[in-house]
């Protein structure tokens, strides 16, 4: 086998190939090769342990998984399963393990799960460095209805959990009844963590008091932002659609 053939070879793990490509690493590179299976390795062992006790519990509620996104994968796992991931969201410390929980939460039948989400969510937001509480705002967004709209605002609003809000910003959008979401939202335009979250969100409620609000975006120097005001600006403006009344 010629020196071009062994560039082009495999390390012989789907795995650990999709790992290496991700990370501009050549396969036939052995110290990087040697160093990357030895850190995935070691992360597997650390989440297999860390999951032993949800994995279990699983097991027993009729559920054989590797880990908590595994159910996703199983499709649309019943309702009576969400108090157990609830429960290990809590009690778990390894943060690989505790996202997953976290994404598989994130789906409409469990809302029972949102106060848990939220209070996780003021911990982990607060935590430099971290992206779990992004995370766990993101199941938020799935999950907002107007029963935890006082809890979604509080957190949208609090400047503390800095970026980790902008799901929660875009979860406000779901809140369609609450007298105070439109002015929460112009509000957070002046937010530079979140204000193109609030931009996106107000274009969908259609938010034609947001409009003189909206319209200095229009002129912002990144042209996203821009992109992003004069698409809200067309949703405002967009006629609704009239239900033809028969005579």
């Amino acid at each position: 086998m010629g020196s071009n053939d062994k560039k082009n070879q495999s390390t012989g793990s789907p795995g650990l190939d999709r790992y290496l490509a991700a990370a501009e690493l050549s396969p036939e590179s052995v110290p990087h090769r040697a160093v990357t299976e030895a850190f995935l390795r070691k992360n597997l062992e650390n989440y297999r342990a860390a999951a032993r006790g949800l994995v279990a519990d699983l097991a027993a509620a009729g559920f054989e998984v590797f880990g908590a996104r595994d159910l996703l994968r199983t499709g649309a796992y019943p309702s009576e399963l969400v108090p157990i991931l609830v429960r290990w969201m809590g009690l778990v410390k390894y943060d690989a393990l505790k996202e997953d929980i976290v994404r598989t939460l994130a789906v409409p039948w469990a809302r029972a799960a949102a106060p848990a989400l939220i209070a996780e969510f003021e911990t982990a937001a607060l935590e430099a460095g971290s992206e779990l509480g992004w995370a766990i705002g993101s199941s938020l967004e799935v999950l907002a209805h107007d029963a935890i709209a006082e809890d979604l605002i509080r957190l949208a609003t609090d400047r503390r959990y800095g970026d980790s809000r902008q799901m929660v910003v875009r979860g406000l959008g779901k809140l369609k009844k609450h007298p105070r979401v439109i002015d929460v939202l112009i509000e957070l335009l002046a937010d530079k963590d979140v204000y193109g979250y609030a931009l996106v969100t107000l274009g969908k409620l259609r938010a034609k008091a947001a409009r003189p609000h909206i319209e200095p975006f229009l002129q912002h120097e990144n042209r996203d932002v821009r992109a992003g005001a004069k698409q809200a600006l067309a949703r405002i403006d967009k006629p609704r659609r009239t239900k033809n009344v028969e005579p």
